[in-house]
């Protein structure tokens, strides 16, 4: 964390709209393609076009020898109002 009074840059992001991201991505193994690997991809990202995972996807595939098989993405804004619920009463422990 920086000085005191800073925000960290997540912080900001989630203020500006981005929310977690997180993804599974199975691509070929190289030398077998036969065989699928797993790599899990995690960033602040705006749903929902997901301008970083695809500039990350875009990179894997130019600069990554194993070609991807799948993309599975899963998403949340972490920052949201809060839940509420009923209650139906109140109990007091002494």
């Amino acid at each position: 964390m920086g000085s005191r009074g800073e925000v960290s840059e997540d912080f900001r992001k989630q203020v500006l709209g981005y929310g977690l991201t997180t993804a599974q991505i199975l691509y070929r193994m190289p030398d077998h393609r036969s065989l699928l690997q797993t790599y899990v991809w995690q960033n602040y990202d705006l749903f929902p076009k997901f301008p970083a995972l695809q500039d990350f996807l875009a990179f894997w595939q130019e600069k990554i020898e194993g070609p991807l098989h799948s993309v599975t993405v899963a998403h949340s804004k972490l920052i949201k109002p809060a839940e509420l619920r009923a209650v139906d009463g109140v109990f007091r422990l002494n």
